[in-house]
């Protein structure tokens, strides 16, 4: 029997896990509601839902700003983007949450930290290695891997049958088209009908933050956003919060259709597994960022950047935000993004984002070396010369490898 801080979201298996725990393992626990952006009609019920479901205390933690700040925007910077799509709204959110969770079993005194993440999904990665990180010495507790539970529980029936028993009100019922999971950054759509890959999944979900883009605004709309040394820090001239930031272009993107994503994904552990995403705010985001560093950033570092970026989408899909290649590498990243400083105005029309203007004090480009017309700075003579000591490898193995040989006459 120990004391146990749980990842709680109020829901029905992290409600019965509390339950379970009180009930069948004897553990005394503490539920924590770490707030990321996820919808909550009432933190008064989900305080009552947790002491009805035994735990001794319910902390509700906002995390929100956190979440956008020092999360969503180092990532950004990277460019870092799941199988060069996903944008990892619940990737970045777990290590959010399973830190706030380790915080307070610090303050509460608890030894072991439990989650409510199966067995076969990538949040049980994400919550268990960044508490080991942050906390070597706390037990993991995770009920789904266990027999016991699941013989209990082989579904959700038996888990709802458990909760009318035990007094426990749940909205859920034991048929679902999908499940989601909801924050600041974007929503998830997985499971249910959306596991026949056959099917049009951009179709299947109710969303909350945009419109399909055929029922988008039939004229386009404009937006401007502002960065400085990487980092977003206004849109349309108007100085906001991460956060602000982000939920300022959650709307503006929604209304016209912006960032659906619909796709099959490799899995941590190994399975593949399909996902319909939204995240209209974050999406506008890469892209204004991207448009701004073709301006400020000079070529061989962007490549170097566009290399390591698979390296970071990975380590955060994964779980690996705590560790000493993530540190190394946002120290990079914040060096790397100096210069990237300015001004991008996008266009957004039903779904599609096209840039309008890129603007910054530290552009690389000079049209005066750029320009197609006669003169400019630029002397055409110069190539022949970098040409030829380019072309000299290929010139060497050209005559020992006889390519030559191989050519057809026309």
């Amino acid at each position: 029997m120990a004391t146990v801080v749980l990842a709680y979201s109020g829901g029905l298996d992290t409600s019965v896990i509390v339950k379970y725990l009180v009930e069948e393992e004897g553990h005394t626990v503490h539920s924590v509601y770490v707030d990321v952006g996820q919808p909550c009609d009432d933190i008064e019920l989900v305080k009552k839902k947790s002491a009805m479901c035994g735990a001794v205390a319910c902390h509700v933690i906002d995390k929100k700003e956190e979440l956008v700040r020092d999360y969503a925007f180092p990532t950004l910077m990277f460019d870092a983007k799941y199988e060069s799509v996903y944008l990892m709204g619940t990737s970045i959110a777990r290590p959010v949450i399973a830190k706030a969770c380790v915080e307070v079993a610090a303050k509460v005194g608890a030894t072991a930290f439990a989650h409510g993440a199966t067995g076969k999904g990538n949040d049980q990665c994400r919550f268990q290695l960044t508490a080991e990180a942050l906390n070597p010495k706390l037990e993991i507790i995770a009920p789904w891997r266990t027999e016991k539970f699941r013989k209990q529980f082989p579904g959700r029936t038996e888990m709802i049958a458990y909760a009318n028993k035990h007094g426990i009100p749940v909205k859920a019922t034991a048929a679902k088209p999908y499940s989601s999971d909801e924050n600041c950054l974007h929503i998830s759509y997985e499971a249910g009908v959306l596991e026949d890959p056959a099917i049009e999944g951009v179709q299947v979900p109710e969303y909350s933050m945009v419109v399909l883009p055929e029922n988008a605004p039939d004229k386009s709309e404009q937006v401007t956003v502002s960065f400085e040394n990487g980092l977003p820090v206004a849109v349309d001239g108007k100085k906001l919060s991460p956060l602000e930031i982000v939920t300022t272009l959650n709307t503006i993107g929604g209304r016209n259709g912006v960032g659906i994503l619909d796709m099959v994904e490799n899995r941590f552990v190994g399975m593949k597994s399909r996902g319909v995403y939204e995240a209209p705010g974050m999406t506008i985001l890469y892209e204004a960022h991207r448009q701004l560093e073709q301006l400020t950033l000079d070529r061989e570092l962007m490549h170097l950047r566009d290399r390591l970026a698979p390296e970071v989408a990975e380590l955060v899909y994964y779980g690996f935000w705590y560790c000493r290649k993530m540190d190394s590498l946002l120290a990079f990243i914040r060096e790397a993004q100096r210069n990237v400083t300015g001004d991008v105005t996008l266009k957004l029309y039903k779904g599609n984002l096209t840039p309008v203007s890129r603007k910054s004090p530290f552009s690389l480009y000079d049209d005066a070396i750029a320009t197609m017309e006669g003169g400019g700075t630029f002397n055409q003579n110069d190539s022949t010369g970098f040409l030829r000591i380019q072309g000299l490898p290929i010139r060497v193995q050209a005559q020992k490898a006889g390519w030559s040989k191989n050519l057809k006459a026309l």
